[in-house]
């Protein structure tokens, strides 16, 4: 909704969320009263009119709540600059509090200005670093399973609620995920768990059961279908409101369902059931999320649900969020798309979408708003940067998390695993960064991550598999040119049967093989691991300094793991080769490079500058006809001594010593190297030799290192030969030193 501010608004839910889960002590709820006592019974039908001073409202009882737990905050947790502003409100707002006279608004008032000032609160320890692994099963605090399908994370107050779906399938998926579990989407509850760090979550509730009613006396154990779902605050009436997917033969079919509750946590009763969107061409929806833009406005996410060729974009009513208002189509394509969500960052919308072929796995299509209006124009789709080599780690669009921190904003994509088949199926989250890193946001494909939800700061995790399509589970079907591994000779697929009883493998045959280029890694000691099958073969690890460390694994009737350790890379680009000795197959899963020795947290990339993006210049033409590129396309410079790529640069950082990696792509014939000048601010400080890579469409990285001004500076490739610049896809600033 749009009459408070997002802190007004966040605070106003924070409130209602005290009400209810302030815990008492043994002694201290033996003291109360039994209307105290039974104060989380009576929230949900109370109801937010006054009531007089011996019985307050919800929320003028929440607000003595939420007073009594500010109070609590330690000054020295803070900075000075917050905590003046804070104190203040909160002062103030105790008056309020005990004036048993105060009117409805001046509470609000109150909870308004307190809430504000609590929101811009900056620790002054800055926040720690928390660890995000993916590929397993999450658990919560208390070591149960998270259930959490189709669902999606909000801030209300200063805490996180994440919601989703507990489907039968769940259950049985994570109890044995060697197997097929086909149609099991029994619907179980909501449950919601809460979290101040976006890493460890607490079981808070299940807010719709089985028996949570839907109208008409009917209830959700009655639908056969529910999921797809995000929750909103609306300020008017004090309630929590959960839109979610159901089709109901006993509720005339497809439908949004609105449930309300009054606080974050509390058992939802039902609302409305809209069969229809105005505007779309079909009832229902395909699928759905809520995004809630900066200024606290809501907005449900959906796709028309018959063919999903349709994105749409439309406001929840002002008045109470129990209708969903007019859709406005944003972008359509004609091959369907699921998985609809949208997020900003640095004042753009983004509304991306995975491919419609039934929970499996994609790359992201991403439309980009051409305006400040959500509901506005739209580029047309592009594939977000990062999801090609592992189809966005094996996942479809779930839903995304905004973190405006203190140091930087960064963007959660919360994956969604789930599909009909064993080690990609139902119940794994995955969630990784997408920053901005030139013109266009960029998805950072990663099995383990540190993140810090203060500044909004993340590095890649210690234990981080840098192969990525390791267990070979992206693509759906049985391929010839398995996703994120290049053929380079014989005959390569995907086999059904994967080490650990998962569903697929790799295999190669013919003395022929598949290598993947890996485009950064930290300079250290590394490990490779894997599991092989079938025939003898090699596994080779190339450093970006043309090294080579070579596994021989020798022909096996069954799976066994094989390991090469003390695997010393430099920083930049590595390749991993997957060979067959012979012609029979050599068969390999579950493949693993990390990095093994101690040393300090591994760094995220730096800001990235695409070749054909202003204001780099590019002597020559801006093309897309082979394939691998970052962004919209690569600078293919003129064949000229002097045609160059210049790039304008702003380090993160002070003045100082940066690293540069460019990506480039030198499929001459000759098979000669392409040197060049690199040019910093005007000045050439160094000679680059742009070797071979095999092919056009083989991209690889060269990690220079440059003195950089604050502020602006220009890095130019100046070709020095005839034949010109290799073609250049981008540059990426590290660190200052």
């Amino acid at each position: 909704m749009k009459q408070l501010s997002k802190a007004a608004k966040l605070g106003a839910a924070a409130l209602l969320s005290m009400a209810l889960a302030v815990p008492l002590s043994a002694s201290t709820a033996a003291a109360q009263t039994p209307a105290t006592q039974t104060l989380a019974a009576e929230l949900p039908a109370t109801g937010l009119n006054d009531q007089g001073p011996e019985a307050k409202p919800v929320q003028e009882r929440g607000f003595d709540h939420l007073v009594s737990d500010y109070q609590t905050r330690d000054k020295a947790d803070y900075t000075a600059e917050s905590w003046a502003p804070f104190a203040k409100a909160l002062t103030a707002a105790d008056d309020v509090a005990d004036d048993t006279s105060a009117t409805k608004s001046e509470v609000a008032s109150a909870k308004t200005e307190l809430m504000t000032a609590a929101a811009d609160l900056e620790r002054a320890d800055g926040g720690t670093f928390q660890t995000i692994t993916n590929d397993v099963f999450w658990n919560d605090t208390d070591g149960n399973p998270i259930y959490s399908q189709g669902g999606g994370v909000f801030k209300f107050g200063d805490t996180y609620y994440w919601y989703g779906v507990h489907y039968l399938g769940a259950e049985s998926y994570r109890a044995n995920p060697t197997r097929k579990y086909d149609n099991q989407v029994s619907f179980r509850s909501i449950p919601v768990y809460s979290s101040k760090d976006l890493v460890n979550w607490k079981f808070e509730n299940r807010v719709a059961t089985r028996s949570t009613g839907v109208g008409s006396g009917a209830n959700l154990g009655g639908a056969g279908w529910v999921g797809r779902l995000g929750v909103t605050y609306n300020e008017n009436t004090g309630k929590y409101v959960l839109a979610v997917q159901m089709w109901h033969p006993g509720r005339g079919g497809h439908g949004v369902l609105l449930l309300q509750g009054d606080s974050p946590t509390d058992s939802f009763d039902y609302g409305y059931f809209q069969t229809w969107v105005e505007n779309s061409p079909t009832s229902g929806t395909g699928d759905q999320t809520v995004f809630t833009d900066d200024d606290g406005t809501d907005y449900l996410i959906f796709s028309n649900r018959e063919g999903r060729s349709r994105a749409f974009v439309s406001k929840f009513r002002e008045s109470d969020s129990l209708r969903i208002e007019p859709g406005v189509q944003i972008g359509r394509n004609s091959e369907g798309r699921e998985g609809n969500a949208m997020f900003k960052l640095d004042g753009k919308y983004y509304h991306a979408a995975s491919d419609l072929h039934g929970w499996n796995t994609s790359v992201n299509h991403v439309m980009e708003s051409t305006s400040s209006n959500v509901q506005g124009d739209y580029t047309g789709e592009y594939t977000l940067e990062g999801t090609e080599m592992d189809y966005s780690h094996v996942t479809q669009t779930g839903f995304f998390v905004t973190v405006n921190g203190t140091e930087q904003n960064t963007v959660i994509y919360a994956g969604d695993r789930w599909a009909d088949f064993a080690w990609n199926g139902i119940g794994y989250n995955q969630w990784v960064p997408i920053t901005k890193t030139g013109s266009r946001p960029e998805f950072h494909s990663m099995s383990q991550w540190q993140f810090n939800v203060t500044t909004g700061e993340w590095r890649v995790g210690p234990q981080n598999n840098y192969i990525l399509n390791p267990d070979i589970q992206a693509d759906r079907i049985i391929v010839s040119n398995v996703r994120g591994w290049r053929r380079i000779g014989g005959w390569s697929t995907n086999v059904d049967g994967g080490a650990n009883g998962s569903r697929f493998a790799l295999q190669v045959g013919d003395r022929g093989g598949v290598e993947q280029r890996i485009e950064s890694v930290p300079s250290g000691e590394y490990t490779l691991s894997l599991h092989a099958r079938g025939s003898s073969g090699q596994v080779v690890v190339t450093g970006a300094n043309g090294s080579e460390r070579t596994l021989n694994v020798p022909s096996s009737g069954g799976w066994s793991k094989r390991e090469l350790t003390g695997i010393e890379l430099p920083s930049g680009g590595a390749t991993v080769t997957v060979r067959a000795s012979g012609s029979g197959g050599f068969t390999v899963d579950q493949l693993s490079l990390v990095k093994t020795d101690d040393g300090p947290p591994l760094e995220p990339p730096g800001p990235r500058y695409e070749a054909e993006s202003a204001p780099a210049v590019c002597q020559g033409t801006i093309d897309s006809d082979h394939t691998g590129y970052s962004g919209t396309g690569f600078c293919n410079g003129d064949q000229a001594a002097g045609a160059y790529a210049q790039f304008t640069v702003t380090p993160k950082a002070d003045a100082g010593t940066a690293t540069v990696e460019v990506r480039f792509a030198n499929g001459a014939s000759n098979g000669n190297a392409r040197p060049a000048n690199l040019v910093v601010n005007g000045t050439t400080v160094d000679t680059v030799s742009f070797e071979s890579t095999g092919a056009w469409s083989a991209w690889a990285t060269k990690t220079l290192t440059v003195s950089l001004n604050d502020g602006n500076n220009t890095i130019r490739l100046d070709p020095t030969t005839a034949a010109g610049l290799p073609n250049v896809d981008y540059i990426e600033i590290g660190p200052n030193t």
